[in-house]
């Protein structure tokens, strides 16, 4: 399914008409198609499966989180991870059950260990022995948990979300004989039940053959584990990065065909080393939701510099699209009011922020815009609202879900009271 649909005068979102949405809640805006999100859950629960090969999803939280959408995630029968406190609350205010909840990051704080262990979290994944150390001096009845592993494979993505170079500041190296060592720790820890190893290579990832690569590495390394010393790994969760498609220029894989070549792949590789086959998780985030989502703007004025450069003005910013500027990120837009019309400049795509380097889209082609028309920015329904902040104290848009024929608020627009509520006064 598409999450939109063009007309002469406007774009639908399902049947609702997103003018209709812009009239009642200004912009900025950004607007999920709940509906797609739905879909797109079910068509990856439908393609990770295997005939002996037990699998689970766990829903990427830090690509777009609030209580709806934990709620969202719990009805359609994911699992999820978290990163910080933040996400930890949010899921478990919105009923999310705890056993289903997998914890991790690099550097967890003493509070979010307490918290976590307090609400029985399903696992929490160990990136380091300082975090082992931290958790045994805590942990008083037995714990799930899993070990963060570096495999140094080459995902081919940005540099910024590429997490496996061996000088990633994320999980224990493959190769390193501390990390036999934490894990032989967490074995013979009385309150520690250890379950398997946790990898993610990156994200935006377009070759299938990467997660292959991934594979095969921990695999061996489970076999090496299980030879060596004589110690069983049951789960293998994969991570994400699945690449989703923002511009012409991306090509992203069929899940439908690679989710089971993966898994056939892995299948393979135990038969081969002689393992069982472990459960297998992987967590899609921005796959399941970045297509989901557009952002609404106000166009605000048009400028042609003294080079001929032509800008199209935003209310927005880098404040709630942050992606351009961080990553070099690529976009596509349309004009609300005429998303049919034929294109007949390239223009830049410019915020309000007090910063050169805000710019949503670098080249966009559209038709002659007009000061007062709407903007449609695509694919940010992943990294968009979690990345927003106040810069130049602008304020966070509000959030919109649109279902078969309606629309909801599930996140309130920012108000000045509400920017200027932890300030103080001295």
């Amino acid at each position: 399914m598409q999450p939109t649909t063009h007309h002469a005068s406007t774009m639908m979102m399902n049947q609702v008409d997103l003018r209709s949405l812009v009239s009642k809640h200004g912009t900025p805006l950004y607007v999920m198609n709940e509906t797609y999100i739905r879909h797109q859950i079910r068509l990856f629960k439908a393609s990770f499966i295997h005939s002996k090969i037990q699998t689970t999803i766990f829903y990427a939280s830090k690509a777009f989180l609030t209580l709806a959408m934990a709620q969202l995630i719990h009805e359609e029968g994911l699992h999820i991870d978290v990163v910080s406190l933040g996400e930890l609350m949010t899921v478990i205010k919105a009923g999310f059950p705890s056993e289903k909840i997998l914890f991790h990051g690099n550097n967890k704080t003493s509070l979010e260990l307490d918290v976590a262990l307090k609400h029985h979290v399903g696992y929490i994944v160990i990136d380091n022995p300082f975090e082992y150390e931290n958790l045994i001096n805590k942990v008083t009845q037995t714990q799930k948990v899993m070990v963060r592993i570096n495999p140094g494979v080459e995902a081919h993505t940005h540099e910024y979300i590429s997490t496996t170079k061996h000088d990633s500041k994320f999980g224990m190296s493959i190769y390193g004989q501390d990390t036999v060592e934490l894990i032989q720790a967490i074995t013979s820890h009385p309150h520690l039940e250890f379950c398997g190893i946790h990898c993610h290579i990156g994200s935006q990832i377009f070759d299938p053959t990467s997660f292959q690569k991934e594979a095969r590495l921990l695999l061996e390394m489970i076999h090496q584990l299980k030879v060596s010393h004589n110690i069983n790994v049951t789960h293998l969760n994969l991570g994400g990065g699945f690449g989703v498609r923002y511009t012409h220029e991306d090509d992203p894989f069929d899940i439908q065909v690679h989710f089971k070549h993966i898994l056939d792949y892995i299948q393979d590789t135990c038969d081969e080393l002689g393992l069982d086959y472990p459960h297998v998780s992987i967590e899609p985030g921005r796959s399941l939701v970045a297509q989901a989502g557009v952002t609404i703007y106000s166009i605000g004025a048009t400028k042609t510099t003294y080079s001929n450069k032509k800008f199209v003005f935003v209310d927005g910013s880098m404040a709630d699209h942050m992606r351009t500027a961080l990553y070099q990120a690529k976009y596509e837009a349309k004009i609300l009011e005429r998303p049919l019309a034929a294109i007949e400049q390239t223009y830049a795509i410019a915020g309000k922020a007090c910063e050169t380097g805000d710019i949503l889209i670098h080249e966009c082609p559209l038709p002659q815009p007009h000061v007062g028309e709407h903007l449609v920015v695509f694919t940010t329904g992943a990294y968009h609202y979690s990345m927003a902040s106040n810069y130049n104290r602008l304020l966070k848009p509000a959030v919109i879900f649109v279902s078969e024929h309606d629309a909801r608020v599930v996140v309130k627009a920012q108000t000045i009271d509400d920017l200027l509520a932890q300030d103080v006064l001295v």
